[in-house]
């Protein structure tokens, strides 16, 4: 009897989340666009994602409020990692480009800025 024994190395890599919020602009047509344009992102935009070394991003919303969490390697510098992204092929910064065009910043927020990290102050966790 022949016994093949096959290993798999599985190399773990820690994640860390973070949490962005933004404003779209209060216009119902606008955020209905903005809205569409989520439903078929365009493949370029997503590449630049995986290419970036994005794990996960998700997209939340309540009325013209969107809550974006983005799920990384632990220490990745995250504007290191957009810019990646945006150069992985011209679509990417063109989408980036018009996603602007609906978002505004939340109350606070510096002239010109639009999503802004959000740090947790809570949290309760169930040992059991």
């Amino acid at each position: 009897m022949l016994l093949i024994l096959t290993i798999i190395s599985c190399k773990e890599i820690k994640e860390e989340q973070h949490l962005f919020v933004v404003m779209i602009h209060p216009d119902n047509k606008k955020l209905a666009e903005y809205l569409e344009y989520h439903k078929n992102i365009w493949p370029e935009v997503e590449a630049g994602f995986k290419k970036a070394g994005y794990r996960e991003i998700k997209l939340f919303r309540y009325q013209h409020v969107v809550v974006m969490t983005v799920t990384v390697p632990i220490d990745a510098d995250l504007g290191e990692m957009g810019k990646l992204a945006e150069s992985s092929d011209k679509r990417c910064a063109e989408w980036n480009r018009l996603m602007e065009n609906y978002q505004i910043g939340i109350p606070g927020t510096e002239k010109g800025q639009k999503w802004v990290e959000v740090n947790e102050f809570y949290s309760f966790k169930n040992p059991d």
